[in-house]
């Protein structure tokens, strides 16, 4: 077989005694450490959005959004019959399975209601959470990899890509994970930094956060088709998988913010002129 060569990682990254710390808990620290000081640096960069020190206190809630918020969506989106069966295998974190959909969810819920208690504008603070949330998106992906879970869909042996995953099998597949940790880490990441640097679009409020939600709903809809869909599941409706289905009101909600953000911005253009 051609293509390239899965490589032999052990999940555990470091062990200390009794305790083992895993690829995957790092990638989540990571995400949450480098996305914070994203944070602070762009609200520098902004002086009429939120306060750099706010994502100080922001960052407690963002890790209780992110955790609840993918869990719940994994068990509702994902695995409903199953935790219907056993419901306090829900709380069982250690076992593994998180919903990035639903974790969204969550940081955006979070973001509302500390937006509130702050008595800062919404929008400007998930246009910052925006720009940042691709850095856990990356590595979060690259985890993914490293357990060799969330595999892509069988390809032919020619593929130059090809890869026989541990848990997939022997047939090679599509390392859809690094599709993903490129496509919605990197390339996201790299599109709304470009994005930021401009102050006009940083001044329509709500611009960012429906290029986030747009632009990622378009990739991950996209990688769907080389990824497998899972296993519980499979196909749904018109032969679509659950990560489609769930990122179409996300790209729709996320053009909505996109036209409210720049006809806002032209109306307050026009009121300057």
């Amino acid at each position: 077989m051609s293509g390239l060569v899965f490589p032999s990682f052990d999940p555990v990254a470091l062990s200390i005694g009794p305790l083992s710390i895993r690829w995957y808990a790092l990638a989540y620290l990571a995400g949450f450490l480098l996305g914070w000081v994203h944070c602070r640096a762009l609200a520098k960069r902004n002086p009429a959005g939120p306060a750099p020190q706010l994502f100080d206190d922001y960052l407690t809630w963002a890790v209780i959004g992110t955790i609840l918020g993918g869990r719940l969506g994994y068990v509702l989106f994902y695995n409903f019959d199953m935790y219907l069966d056993d419901p306090l295998d829900a709380l069982r974190l250690w076992h593994g399975g998180m919903s990035f959909h639903g974790g969204m969810l969550g940081v955006i819920l979070s973001a509302f209601l500390f937006a509130r208690k702050r008595k800062i504008p919404f929008l400007s603070l998930t246009d910052v959470l925006a720009c940042a949330t691709p850095i856990g998106l990356g590595f979060g992906r690259v985890a993914n990899f490293i357990n060799g879970e969330l595999f892509g869909r069988v390809v032919t042996d020619d593929f130059p890509l090809a890869m026989a995953f541990p848990h997939g099998g022997p047939l090679p597949r599509h390392p859809s994970q690094l599709y993903e940790a490129g496509l919605e880490g990197l390339v996201l990441f790299l599109i709304l930094f470009a994005l930021s640097r401009s102050r006009a679009i940083r001044e329509r409020s709500g611009a960012l956060s429906g290029a986030f939600l747009s632009l990622y709903g378009v990739f991950r809809f996209s990688i769907e088709f080389f990824r497998e869909p899972d296993r519980q599941l499979g196909f749904l409706y018109a032969g679509a998988t659950m990560g489609q289905l769930l990122c179409l009101p996300m790209m729709a909600f996320g053009l909505f913010l996109i036209v409210r953000a720049m006809r806002r911005g032209a109306q307050k253009e026009a009121l300057h002129a």
